[in-house]
């Protein structure tokens, strides 16, 4: 499947050495650029690695079986040993054929390839085995627990493996295993009285935020992966909101009214702010441009949710906001810490942006800051003071018709197609979401959808038509 074009162009290539439309040399020196002489190799290893992967897949199964017939029958000693020993073999075997292909210098480097492959498979089973081991361990020795830990102590079993090979496949195994253990304790939380049995796993998924900001995006730089970054973000903005509930803005009985603003604000101030040089031993930008990516999402929710009626309402989630007083109690720890890194942060943000005096730099800088003020400022004078009502829903939507003002002329200014499309879907989302939200007839909503239509494709053709004739007019110049 890889191969298939190297296929294809060898097959022509031969059909056009035949015909006598090149000759032999010419057909030469196209198999030497495009390694004719590499496509038997790479067929034959790869069918090697399946033969490789049914055959440990059958292994397993075996294994399994064998296992699953005399485990009642075997002493609580022999079933230990035999578990361990099962991890540990395979982690070692996977660990040599996976760090193999950086000393064996004479091998080719398909075969060094195969062998990382195959090194690295074998590391995730060790990971997949850590599990199984964990729940038979538990098993055996009568240790009650559940889901949630199981999960969570898993995740960061794997977490550890993954810190230890910089491997990026284990380092997204880790949090997907976290993730899941935070969603059953969550859920766990959400269902409990406030009077369940305290224990690790309910303080882990209590302080979520913080661990997957100061567990996984290390991480990350470790593993040099921009994917962990993004799931630890992720991670990380989503266990925030979840745990702290802002939304709707009238919960005064669950939590203070300066919650909300800290929920809403953080991810986008931590995210925008975010600069790799803060890290010593780091010298380079890995995630600044992604993190700021992700400010900019992060925005484009916030105001697209509080741009809506039910928010500043308070009507639809009371019901449920109501049971969660044991999740309710607020995280001051979590809080302060990434509050303080936040102003750590735009402190360094600021003496950087002084440094080159650029004026778009500084303008952007201040943009971002006036977003956050509004984050801030807003919810909680609708709290604390003063109910405010539509005004908040008007007031976040002119702010997301400003950020997607911005989108479009970034894109239009850089010739970027992702943020001009960014741009123009989030007001096309606004005027459907407002025409929706209120009480409109057909006729109406007819007329907006013609109108986002015709908006969207006309906007559409005449970007791709700019787009298009300033390429060609920049080719045409370097001609001549």
């Amino acid at each position: 499947m890889f191969d298939n074009f190297q296929k294809r162009l060898r097959r022509e290539a031969q059909i056009w050495r035949d015909e006598g439309i090149i000759s032999a040399s010419q057909y030469q020196q196209i198999a030497d650029r495009h390694q004719f002489k590499n496509l038997e190799a790479a067929a034959r290893d790869r069918f090697m690695m399946i033969a490789i992967a049914v055959g440990g897949i059958l292994l397993i199964l075996g294994v399994t079986t064998f296992v699953a017939a005399n485990w009642f029958s075997w002493a609580r000693d022999v079933k230990f040993i035999m578990m361990m020993s099962l991890f540990i073999s395979v982690s070692i075997v996977g660990f040599y054929t996976w760090q193999e292909p950086k000393s064996g210098k004479s091998e080719g480097k398909k075969k060094q390839r195969s062998n990382r492959i195959l090194g690295e498979a074998l590391l995730i089973l060790a990971a997949l085995i850590l599990g199984v081991n964990i729940m038979l361990m538990a098993q055996i020795f009568n240790i009650s627990g559940s889901t949630t830990q199981l999960f969570l102590a898993w995740g960061f079993g794997v977490s550890f493996m993954a810190y230890s090979l910089s491997l990026n496949s284990l380092g997204i195994l880790a949090i997907i295993l976290v993730q899941i253990g935070y969603w059953f304790g969550l859920g766990d939380l959400w269902n409990s009285s406030g009077s369940a049995d305290w224990n690790w796993a309910r303080l882990a998924v209590r302080h979520m935020p913080l661990i997957s900001w100061l567990l996984f995006v290390p991480l990350a730089y470790s593993c040099r992966s921009r994917w962990i970054f993004f799931f630890a973000a992720f991670f990380f903005a989503s266990s925030l909101q979840f745990n702290l509930n802002p939304l709707p803005l009238q919960n005064f009985s669950n939590m203070a009214p300066w919650v909300a603003s800290f929920a809403l604000a953080l991810p986008p101030a931590l995210f925008w702010s975010y600069d790799d040089l803060l890290f010593p031993s780091i010298n380079y930008r890995l995630f600044q441009p992604l993190a700021r990516n992700l400010s900019l999402i992060a925005f484009g929710l916030v105001f697209y949710a509080l741009s809506f009626r039910w928010p500043w309402q308070g009507l639809a989630f009371n019901s449920f906001t109501s049971r969660n007083n044991g999740l309710m109690s607020l995280p001051i720890i979590d809080l302060g810490i990434l509050s303080g890194l936040a102003v750590l942060q735009w402190l360094f943000l600021l003496r950087q942006t002084n440094n080159p005096s650029r004026r778009e730099v500084v303008f952007k800088t201040g943009l971002i800051a006036t977003f956050l003020g509004f984050i801030v400022v807003v919810p909680f004078w609708h709290q604390a003071v003063n109910r405010i009502g539509d005004l908040g829903s008007f007031i976040f939507s002119v702010l997301l018709v400003v950020l997607s003002w911005g989108f479009i002329q970034e894109g239009l200014k850089l010739n970027n197609r992702r943020s001009f499309w960014g741009g123009m879907l989030l007001l096309t989302l606004l005027v459907i979401s407002r025409m929706l939200e209120y009480d409109t007839d057909l006729l109406f909503k007819s007329m907006v959808f013609v109108m986002c239509g015709s908006t969207l494709i006309s906007a559409g053709l005449w970007f791709e038509r700019r787009v298009t004739g300033g390429s060609s007019s920049s080719g045409s110049k370097s001609k001549d």
